[in-house]
């Protein structure tokens, strides 16, 4: 029988059964309140009319008002006769009654009239009584009925509330485990359903579905294992190092690159943790730190990691690529591995280093011609060696410009190629803020008076001594002051302050001139990156170098700017323990 079938037969008997359970109800329940209705409309007027009658024959009907009562009560129980032989004593009653008032003394009349009236009490008394039996009668077979129907309405709903859940239930619930088997790839998992309803329909679609799968699954084995070796066999002649590991950490494969250069056995790691093979090898420990302390991996700059590898120091570049997938029927995504990918990148770190000494050797071996070229147009300029007339001093005063700006250029090359190089070393040593300050005004001073532009010192008095590189960091705030000067519009100002708060001097460099694009303000420090559409010269090294001379003591550059109206930049020294400095600018 098919489930809806089943559904529609309960529920349809429950529903008849509850119909004919309230229809009895009902209809009992108006007999019951039609024969009361009898009993106490007709007859127990009738009674409450005799004894109005009775009542006046005893006071006296020679009085009015019991006369009165006596009449109108006759004429009432004329109107409400109701039982056989009831109208004949109701008449008897009205023909010596009639006597009665001629006669009100007979004794005789008065003792007929009272016999008449307890016979119509008597015939009303037994007719109540005939009535009350019927409505008992019918109260007991409406208690029967209603009693039955309910009997049968609370079967049929035990039953139905016994079976019909079960019948639906565990068919969706063995289905449902068996859906679980089959999403867990157990192929071979059958559902068995006796009948012919529709969950043995659903039953039969779904082993032939689990068939197929199980069909396909054994028929896409082979190919299965075929592009798995291809896939091993590509990464195991890869060139670069490869690391693969599952959810749990544990190494799923490792090509023979990686295991060279770790000098790890296959045997030895495979299935392995990762975490347990770094405890004993320490290039295992440096791949996956930042696997483990996700504060490393966010503070600590990323350098290329170096490896003895090929007969030589190499370079790779490390990167830990998490494997994420959403699985068939769900919505959210799950990590299933990661894979750690070293790049060798030693060719370019070669060239790298080949460019830097290039530029080392060519800043060096030009500053020196440079500084020559630069004092010779000053002695040209000088007049005890002769005089020049305006337009010889235009072009000396032009070569000297040129010079100035081409020692400039090699200037920064030579500290670039010395930070990339690795062989500038920092003298950390306790220097006064005014003395870096000073060293920045001097060297710029003559530039700002050339645009007109007012250099405005705002100096906490009794700085304390830093603790700096005070060549480098002289030539930071000059760097910085220098940019100001340049970017700002003639017959300005850039201010220029100095304070302590806390256990740190802060220096600030605020001009007013043109600012920066919000979207070239991340790009500042990069090497030689300049702003688009900006005229003024440059390397666009000065700042890439400030950032790094800084960083390399501690602190770090802060800028901000509001474009078209100007750039603050900033950068801060740590106190030293000696005392404050009483000297000022």
């Amino acid at each position: 029988m098919k489930t809806k079938l089943k559904l529609s037969i309960g529920i349809g008997l429950l529903f008849v059964m509850i119909v004919l359970l309230t229809a009895l109800g009902i209809f009992y329940i108006n007999k019951l309140s039609t024969d009361s209705k009898n009993i106490l409309v007709a007859n127990y007027n009738t009674i409450d009319y005799s004894r109005n009658m009775e009542i006046a024959l005893n006071n006296g009907i020679e009085h009015k008002n019991n006369l009165q009562l006596f009449l109108s009560s006759i004429q009432k129980q004329q109107k409400n006769v109701t039982e056989m032989g009831e109208k004949e004593l109701t008449d008897t009653l009205s023909n010596h009654f009639q006597q009665l008032i001629s006669n009100p003394e007979d004794s005789i009349l008065l003792k007929q009239t009272r016999n008449d009236i307890s016979n119509i009490m008597l015939l009303n008394m037994q007719a109540i009584q005939r009535k009350s039996n019927i409505a008992n009668l019918t109260a007991q077979k409406s208690v029967f009925w209603i009693t039955l129907s309910g009997t049968i309405c609370f079967l049929v709903a035990f039953v139905m509330f016994v079976n019909l859940p079960g019948s639906i239930a565990n068919p969706i619930r063995e289905l449902t485990d068996s859906i679980k088997q089959i999403a867990a790839q157990n192929y071979s998992q059958r559902v068995h359903f006796s009948g012919h309803d529709e969950f043995a329909e659903l039953a039969s679609s779904f082993n032939t579905m689990a068939e197929k799968l199980e069909e396909y699954q054994l028929s896409n084995l082979d190919k299965l294992m075929i592009a798995k070796k291809r896939i091993e066999t590509l990464i195991d002649n890869l060139k670069d190092p490869i690391i693969g590991l599952d959810d749990a950490k544990r190494v799923i494969f490792m090509n023979n690159t990686a295991l060279q250069i770790t000098g790890l056995k296959d045997e030895a790691v495979m299935g392995k943790f990762i975490q347990d093979i770094a405890v004993k090898n320490d290039l295992i420990r440096n791949l996956i730190q930042e696997m483990f302390v996700e504060s490393v991996s966010q503070m600590v700059k990323k350098q290329p990691i170096k490896i003895y590898a090929d007969g030589k120091e190499s370079y790779f570049e490390k990167e830990i690529i998490p494997i994420r997938i959403v699985p068939t029927g769900e919505t959210k995504e799950k990590l299933i591995g990661n894979v750690i990918l070293l790049q060798n990148i030693t060719p370019y770190k070669e060239l790298d280093f080949a460019k830097t000494n290039f530029i080392a050797t060519i800043s060096h071996e030009l500053k020196t011609p440079l500084s020559s070229i630069q004092l010779s147009a000053s002695l040209l300029n000088n007049k005890q060696l002769g005089s020049v007339n305006q337009e010889q001093a235009d072009l000396i005063e032009s070569i000297q410009e040129d010079t100035t700006r081409l020692l400039k250029i090699t200037g920064e090359l030579l500290k670039l190629s010395q930070l990339e190089s690795g062989t500038i070393e920092l003298a950390i040593i306790e220097c006064s803020p005014y003395d870096i300050v000073q060293y920045a005004i001097e060297v710029n001073q003559k530039l700002a008076t050339q645009k007109n532009i007012q250099l405005n010192l705002q100096l906490s008095q009794n700085l304390p001594l830093v603790l700096a590189d005070k060549e480098r960091t002289s030539w930071v705030l000059s760097n910085l002051v220098s940019n100001a000067i340049r970017y700002s519009y003639e017959n300005s100002a850039i201010e220029i302050s100095v304070q302590q708060i806390n256990h740190k001097v802060q220096f600030y460099v605020q001009d007013f001139g043109v600012g920066i694009a919000p979207q070239y303000l991340h790009k500042i420090f990069d090497r030689y990156f300049r702003v688009p559409g900006n005229r003024s010269e440059g390397t666009g090294l000065g700042l890439s170098i400030c950032k790094e001379f800084m960083e390399a003591q501690g602190s770090t550059i802060h800028v901000g700017s509001d474009f078209g109206s100007g750039s603050t930049f900033s950068f801060e020294l740590p106190v030293s323990d000696n005392t404050n400095i009483e000297n000022s600018l």
